[in-house]
């Protein structure tokens, strides 16, 4: 008695057959299946994170960040996603993520007791990129030090003083003292004290100290410049000459003005008064007694 085979048939059993013990064949809990789904999935997840990295690239570029905090934060986010990937696929091949988090947690506890200093730092910097008390170019005047801002790091802004020094300075430091911006406005107000006489009128030491800013160049109309009267010392008037110019002119008119003001004095007839030592010299011969 004959029995039909359908070869077709036979075929496709063998070949499923031999098709899933190759994916059931694996070492220990790995197999073939699991690794492939794992790599599927690890595929997924990484075109996940790309299409994260560009939604958020655009969220912040509409944002007010600066370029620098845009550019750490999508860092962070970035090894934040891989990491998350990384527990995914693990968890995927069997592995006790539960143990894995606590190990990344002990260890990076770890490294933020190591790097307490360097974080706080980097905190710092992060807040001077947002709050912007200075930019590139401004000169400022800290409790460290003070210079032209020449780069803000994430852990160290680095000043340059008008004497040639390099300052390096800690962020976590500067956030922590006083910071005097000189620049911010685009002008500066140039203050000087001057004395006078008793004999000489406070309308004749503000025409000579006025004419003198007349000849000074970069001292601005408005505001106009000023000359006070601040005191009465033991042997002079005191006055204060105030006048304000533009941030790159301050030093120029500062000093070109310290000039004129002596000469303008001289011109006017103004006495500029200074401390004086009277000395007597007595002859004992030339005394007579009585």
């Amino acid at each position: 008695m004959e029995y039909p085979v359908d070869a077709s048939a036979l075929l496709e059993e063998s070949a499923s057959g031999s098709l899933g013990e190759w994916m059931r064949a694996g070492w220990g809990k790995l197999t073939v299946g699991n690794i492939l789904y794992t790599l599927a999935l690890l595929l997924a997840c990484l075109a996940a994170v790309r299409l994260v990295m560009a939604l958020a690239e655009k969220l912040t570029a509409r944002t007010a960040l600066d370029g620098r905090v845009r550019t750490y934060v999508l860092r962070g986010l970035r090894a934040l996603l891989y990491v998350l990937t990384a527990l995914v696929a693990a968890g995927s091949l069997g592995v006790d993520v539960t143990s894995l988090v606590a190990m990344v947690s002990v260890f990076g506890l770890a490294v933020s007791l190591a790097v307490q200093d360097m974080l706080s730092n980097v905190a710092g910097g992060i807040v001077l990129l947002v709050s912007k008390p200075f930019t590139l170019g401004d000169y400022v005047d800290t409790g460290c030090g003070e210079g032209e801002v020449a780069e803000i790091g994430l852990t160290h802004t680095r000043l340059d003083a008008p004497g040639g020094q390099r300052i390096m300075l800690p962020n976590s430091k500067l956030m922590a003292g006083q910071i005097i911006n000189y620049t911010v406005r685009g002008v500066r107000r140039a203050d000087h004290a001057v004395s006078a006489s008793y004999d000489d009128a406070p309308e004749a030491v503000r025409r000579a100290c006025l004419a003198a800013l007349e000849r000074v160049p970069g001292v601005l109309p408005d505001p106009a410049p000023q000359v006070v009267l601040t005191g009465y010392g033991e042997s002079a008037i005191d006055y204060r000459v105030r006048f304000w110019t533009r941030t790159e002119d301050y030093w120029d008119a500062h000093f070109a003005s310290l000039e004129e003001l002596y000469r303008a004095f001289a011109r006017e007839g103004v006495t500029m008064t200074y401390n004086h030592l009277n000395v007597h010299i007595v002859d004992p011969h030339s005394t007579k007694e009585k």
